[in-house]
């Protein structure tokens, strides 16, 4: 049976010959179309058509069903570059993203000499994007399937065959005027991305001026969040907390979060490999963090204990949270999407609405009050630091972040244990 990452590969075959150039080449065309599978690549798949010609197709799961991507064409695409982009593929997948809404097909999603209703071939809002996605946004963003998205629901099904050169302010405007009058914050993105997206296309020829011409944001002035528990919240969610999720896992994911500091995507994504519980770190790879920066974050033995709980739920699997099917990592919404779920649970206990990141805010300012120095904090957050100091000072500080969240478990262990009975602490590991 294949295998199944979250996504996961199809893969990999047994005594299946190994592919080279000299094959590929050699293959000939039959009256059926054929597939040769590559046994070096689990999931690359070598395509010969009944009249020959040779494409590459990476065949992988996403959420149970199976799936495809288009890598190339031999020979413009050889056998390296195949593995190369498989691999591509892969890491996304990884990490929870469909590689086919990341751009990596080769093929345009229109084809360049077919001409488009309502716009020639090569200037049409849908080749705008494409061009974008391509050039600009996979290879500057950590995440460009948020970017895809957006166009997919809010710019392409109303512009998509459009001339892009014949879009006017005043349709830009009346856009942007009907998504804020349902989501003023998504208002605000499109406007940003389209601002982007037409300048891209003033830069390479498609367009020679853009449309987007706005004085302000669309969606308003966003207030940013400042949650933070007060310190009656706190005790009462470290005290109540089994009691007020309605989920296995939850109790302990969240716990996780409140010790260590760290971000859901993180935790969702993690996989058992990055933590040893011998040394009591955990190695947050580059890819999961959100700067694209990983950091070692030294564990404390309550959210070592709360990881254990969670390696025994994961039932085997290489994942912290695995999915339902357990073919892949979580997706980190499910933590948002759980959380919201239970708030009417933790309300009864005095605990106001709250989102996961609200912990981690919570956390920081819990650090300041203790005492630790906002160098030291800020790194236990692992948020990004100016070039010239990430530059020229490496030093993990893994000493001080270990002292920083020992006295933040102490702290947290105190409020709980204060709101206990003699007899309940008793039963408290």
């Amino acid at each position: 049976m294949p295998l199944q990452e979250k996504g996961t590969t199809v893969g990999p075959l047994r005594n299946v010959a190994r592919l080279t150039s000299g094959r590929v080449e050699s293959l000939k065309a039959r009256d059926h179309r054929y597939e040769i599978n590559d046994p070096a690549c689990a999931g690359l798949q070598l395509r010969v058509s009944d009249t020959g010609a040779k494409s590459w197709h990476w065949r992988f799961y996403w959420h149970g069903k199976r799936a495809r991507l288009v890598l190339g064409v031999w020979p413009k695409t050889s056998l390296a570059a195949a593995h190369e982009k498989a691999e591509a593929a892969r890491a996304l997948l990884r990490r929870g993203i469909d590689p086919r809404r990341a751009g990596l097909t080769v093929a345009p999603r229109v084809k360049p000499d077919k001409p488009i209703e309502g716009g020639p071939p090569g200037h049409s809002v849908e080749h705008l994007a494409h061009e974008f996605m391509a050039r600009h946004v996979q290879r500057q963003r950590r995440r460009p399937e948020y970017v895809q998205r957006i166009l997919d629901a809010n710019v392409l099904p109303r512009w998509g065959s459009r001339d892009a050169r014949t879009i006017k302010p005043h349709e830009v405007i009346e856009l942007l005027d009907e998504i804020a009058d349902r989501a003023p914050v998504m208002a605000n993105r499109v406007a940003g991305i389209l601002s982007q997206m037409f300048r891209f296309g003033i830069h390479r020829s498609i367009v020679e001026t853009t449309p987007v011409q706005l004085l302000y944001r669309p969606g308003g002035k966003e207030k940013p969040r400042a949650r933070v528990f007060s310190e009656a919240e706190l005790k009462a969610f470290v005290t109540n907390l089994d009691d007020a999720c309605r989920f296995q896992r939850l109790p302990h994911v969240l716990r996780v979060l409140l010790l260590t500091l760290q971000r859901r995507s993180e935790l969702a994504l993690a996989e058992w490999r990055e933590f040893d519980f011998t040394g009591k770190t955990w190695t947050i790879p580059d890819e999961h963090a959100k700067a694209g920066k990983g950091h070692v974050l030294p564990l404390s033995d309550w959210a070592i204990a709360e990881l254990q709980k969670l390696k025994v739920m994961a039932g085997g699997s290489r994942y912290v949270l695995p999915s339902a099917d357990k073919s892949g990592p979580a997706d980190p919404k499910y933590i948002t999407r759980s959380v919201a779920r239970c708030l009417k649970r933790f309300k009864t206990h005095g605990v106001g609405a709250f989102t996961p990141h609200d912990l981690r805010r919570t956390g920081r300012t819990g650090l300041a009050k203790l005492g630790v120095k906002v160098d030291v904090a800020e790194r236990v957050l692992n948020h990004a630091r100016e070039r010239i100091e990430a530059t020229y000072d490496v030093h993990e500080y893994l000493d001080e972040k270990r002292d920083a969240l020992e006295r933040w478990e102490k702290y947290l262990t105190q409020l709980r244990d204060t709101a206990l009975s003699p007899k309940e602490q008793s039963g408290v590991s």
